[in-house]
């Protein structure tokens, strides 16, 4: 005879049907796991085996094969413990094999018997869902599968409760959706003293999605501007929570089964690997720009980063996705991040100070900024420079509007924003190309003037013109306009990268 229990595979954000073929037969005792298990996979028999033992059962004296189909897939983790343990069950008879023919098993099992957590619970039950089925999962991330919609979840906290249910002795109460995470904010708006340009970059970056990068002297506020952005973004919406949260969850990252509401607010540290900052590593596990998916990457002390590692993030920029190629698989996870860095003007970070600046100007300046390639910068919307603030600006009375009042403006933006692309992949002017960013974007004929003059002047890329434009349609939205007008691409332009003087 030969059991079968339903488990799945995790490639990136998609979750593939594995069935678990346990066969008990005549020969030699040993048990024997096939079908490309990684080492966490193969280590499973001694996790079983003591969770069997654990509660008064144990390995039957005879070969044990364990077949992961299809052969092909390569399979890695620990969630298989729980559906090898239930097909070792029910070749042995303890459970009947039709109690689990419905079900989707994940879990890891401890020595003790107790099933533990695993990351993937809610793609695995969004899985069961499309296929039908039910889920069974550990008792402390049932919360979490709860909201794949309607789907039986059979949350258990140990092997023998489940195996009790199973059997018709005792009923698991079904979980219940966990509450979404209560939203957090980051500094005020009014907490920053001075600094009101940069404050405005920051709001038209909010409003539509933008990159952005600031440049400035040590203490002169960027960290704090980056993480006050953070606070006036709109909440997710119920699709976007859904998207951000299976990232999550495949990462390991869902807290207590709470869906995320808040906008990601990622921010490496510049020694981060390319594997840490974009993805990838011997599980193809996601990196920072899929963490930060729908949410902010920020990436403090810019030129300090690896130069491969920020090349590295120019096509997800560009495409919204990071694809890791391995030799066993192709894997893919969204990315669409709101990049948002700083930088010092040189090393020492006083270049335009002439009591501070370093002998080695302007040198030091032109080897440090170097390091980031022009590429990377031309998919950066706006650049702006953060003057050190003086004596004068500490003491001045908090600022008028707080990050409530902004927040209002920018989420009167991005609703003009979602009624114009309704109906289309677009969510946001950062995202616009194509007929949506002609239909929507084109600046009357003053304004496509003045672009025209300035992408010569300028030296302007293709791309470089089209970011033009979508940060013009910001501003406009910002200013509750239709069109686009002079004055919106004038300030658009104000904020592009200047090209070196030769």
């Amino acid at each position: 005879m030969v059991a079968h229990v339903g488990t799945v595979a995790f490639l990136g954000l998609e979750a593939r049907s594995v069935d678990v073929q346990v066969q008990i037969s005549a020969g030699p005792v040993t048990f024997v796991t096939v079908g490309l298990p990684d080492k966490a996979v193969k280590e499973s028999r001694e996790r079983v085996a003591a969770a069997l033992h654990a509660i008064g059962l144990s390995l039957p004296p005879r070969r044990v094969v364990v077949n992961l189909s299809p052969a092909d897939l390569p399979k890695e983790g620990s969630h298989y413990d729980l559906p090898i343990a239930l097909g070792l069950l029910s070749a042995m008879g303890v459970i009947p094999q039709d109690a689990l023919d419905e079900f989707v098993a994940v879990g890891e099992l401890g020595l003790d018997g107790a099933i533990q957590t695993v990351p993937g619970v809610l793609l695995a039950a969004l899985h069961a869902a499309s296929c039908e089925q039910g889920l069974i999962c550990p008792a402390a991330q049932g919360p979490e599968a709860a909201w794949a919609g309607e789907v039986n979840v059979l949350a258990a906290p140990d092997l023998l409760a489940l195996i009790n249910h199973l059997k018709g002795q005792i009923i698991l109460p079904p979980p219940q959706r966990a509450e979404a995470e209560p939203t957090r904010r980051g500094p005020d708006f009014a907490s920053i003293k001075g600094q009101e340009a940069p404050k405005r970059v920051a709001e038209i970056a909010a409003a539509g999605g933008h990159n952005l990068l600031m440049s400035g002297p040590p203490g002169s506020g960027k960290s704090l501007i980056a993480a006050a952005l953070a606070g006036i973004l709109p909440d997710l919406t119920p699709a976007e929570a859904l998207e951000v949260s299976m990232v999550a969850s495949i990462a390991g990252e869902l807290e207590g089964g709470k869906l995320k509401r808040t906008r990601p607010f990622r921010s490496p540290h510049h020694s981060a690997s390319m594997a840490a900052l974009v993805g990838g590593g011997t599980k193809a596990r996601p990196g920072e720009v899929s963490l930060a998916h729908l949410g902010v990457l920020f990436l403090d002390e810019l030129p300090e980063f690896q130069r491969g590692v920020l090349d590295s993030l120019r096509q997800p920029l560009e495409t919204g996705q990071v694809q890791v190629a391995r030799a066993a698989a192709h894997v893919t996870y969204p990315a669409r991040v709101q990049l948002i860095a700083a930088m010092n003007p040189c090393r020492c970070g006083h270049l335009a100070d002439p009591g501070l600046a370093c002998a080695r100007a302007p040198r030091c300046a032109a080897d440090y900024q170097s390091k980031l390639s022009g590429p990377l910068l031309d998919r950066i919307d706006l650049h702006i420079e953060v003057p050190a603030l003086s004596a004068a600006d500490l003491t001045l009375p908090p600022p008028a509007e707080n990050s409530a009042t902004v927040a209002a403006r920018v989420a009167a933006a991005r609703a003009r924003q979602t009624a114009r692309y309704a109906g289309t992949a677009t969510r946001m002017n950062a995202e616009a190309d194509g007929e949506n960013l002609t239909a929507h974007s084109t600046p009357d004929a003053e304004g496509q003037r003045l672009l025209t003059q300035a992408a010569d002047t300028l030296r302007l890329s293709a791309r470089g013109y089209a970011r033009v434009l979508r940060v013009s349609r910001t501003i406009a939205d910002l200013a509750g306009s239709d069109g686009v007008a002079r004055i919106h691409v004038a300030e658009a332009l104000s904020y592009r990268r200047r090209p070196p003087v030769n």
